[in-house]
């Protein structure tokens, strides 16, 4: 019965974010959710009463990976190992929680009015450590004076873009889905700009 109930929670959560992701918060019905869930709408209410709610988990499934990708931040490490590290997980959120990415990117445009305040200090305590490590290797003169915050940006932009504008970037490369190699591509381009923009050198 457990594996059953996870079973039917994965579906609909994945249908949830596919969506969401679509229509928004607002035009999503729970019955189209069930119907691509391919599991009765009871079944929606069941597990997470209400429509509400199950955006809150949708949220919630793109929230935790995106703290977890900043692992490499909150230990000792050479700024080009943690940068690469950081630069390849977030290729790979992108990839792997692409309708979540969206609600996220939608949810944070208009304002956040459904992240939790405890989501929302987490992340933005994540970000001020993330900030301040860059600082202390800029202090410590193993990379160039550039401005930390808008480094993080610039990082977030070019990552989280290949989940956000995904139509976008299927129409300019002529594909219907971008395959391991372009990913791949993805990540090298930006550790290369992030890496030898900042002058940070490799480790010896």
């Amino acid at each position: 019965m457990s594996s059953i109930r996870e079973r039917n929670k994965e579906l609909i959560l994945r249908a949830a974010s596919e969506e969401f992701a679509e229509k928004g918060f607002a035009a999503c019905k729970t019955s189209d959710i069930a119907d691509r869930a391919g599991l009765p709408k009871p079944n929606v209410y069941y597990y997470f009463k209400s429509k509400e709610n199950l955006y809150r988990e949708v949220l919630e499934s793109i929230v935790e990976p995106l703290l977890e990708a900043s692992a490499p931040f909150n230990q000792p490490g050479h700024p080009a190992e943690v940068l690469r590290a950081y630069i390849r997980t977030k290729i790979r959120i992108s990839r792997e929680h692409a309708c979540a990415s969206k609600v996220f990117a939608s949810e944070i445009m208009h304002g956040a009015p459904h992240l939790s305040a405890e989501r929302t200090e987490q992340l933005n305590a994540q970000a001020a450590h993330n900030i301040a490590c860059i600082q202390s290797w800029i202090d410590q003169g193993l990379m160039a004076k550039v401005d930390p915050s808008h480094l993080l940006f610039s990082i977030w932009a070019a990552t989280q873009t290949y989940a956000d504008f995904d139509w976008q970037i299927s129409v300019v490369t002529g594909k219907d889905k971008l395959d391991d190699a372009d990913y791949e591509a993805a990540a090298e381009t930006i550790i290369r700009m992030v890496l030898k923009g900042c002058e940070v050198q490799e480790p010896a």
